[in-house]
């Protein structure tokens, strides 16, 4: 009677998965993003406010005109930002090469610096990378981007003309009739999530790069 064949040892190989830090990150930092976006934009004012034509009037003298710059720019903040943004979109999409040259950057800076993994260096065709080094290439190759390409003039364009548009707005805009609350002018507006969002990303995962 022929015995049972031995039976064979078997490995369980099971792959352990370090749990990423880069996923909670980048939704933590897409939450407050957004929470933050929308809270600005409810905080805008009306757009027939904007431009209405029964409010503009030639200033008197450049002091006028600079401070009628500053009160407009404090209550129209969110409008004006809304609109040097939809300035810099449509020149962006005018120019598809740097759109893509300004996201792939976008996208670097993101997934191999802010919310990649600590345990998890920077391996390219077997060299690895210490955080400074990713940090120096990516600074490199960032002003290569930018200066080297017209990404760089796209976008300084863009923003002098907005600013432009901005500032003709501010000067002939009369401010005397707008309301200002303090409380809103201490408030960051469409910006306010840089300082908050920035903060937890930067604490967060440098926590654990020692």
């Amino acid at each position: 009677m022929s015995s049972p064949p031995p039976s064979l040892p078997v490995t369980n190989n099971q792959s352990t998965t370090t749990p990423s830090i880069a996923t909670p990150a980048l939704r933590s930092f897409i939450s407050r993003l957004s929470s933050s976006l929308r809270h600005s934009f409810s905080q805008r004012r009306p757009w027939s406010e904007l431009v209405d034509r029964s409010a503009f009037s030639r200033p008197e003298t450049l002091t006028d005109a600079v401070s009628r710059i500053r009160k407009n720019f404090l209550y129209f903040r969110i409008n004006y930002t809304s609109l040097l943004a939809v300035i810099l979109a449509f020149s962006l999409l005018s120019h598809p090469f740097s759109l893509i040259i300004l996201l792939s950057l976008l996208g670097a800076w993101l997934f191999l610096y802010l919310f990649r993994p600590s345990d998890q260096p920077l391996v390219i065709s077997g060299r690895t990378f210490s955080d400074r080094e990713t940090l120096l290439i990516l600074i490199v190759f960032t002003l290569i981007a930018v200066f080297l390409t017209e990404i760089g003039s796209v976008m300084i364009s863009a923003v002098l003309v907005g600013l432009a548009i901005v500032c003709v707005h501010g000067a002939f805009r009369v401010p005397e009739e707008l309301f200002f609350d303090d409380q809103e002018q201490s408030n960051g507006g469409l910006l306010s999530f840089l300082g908050g969002a920035a903060s937890s990303t930067v604490v967060a995962p440098p926590v654990a790069r020692v």
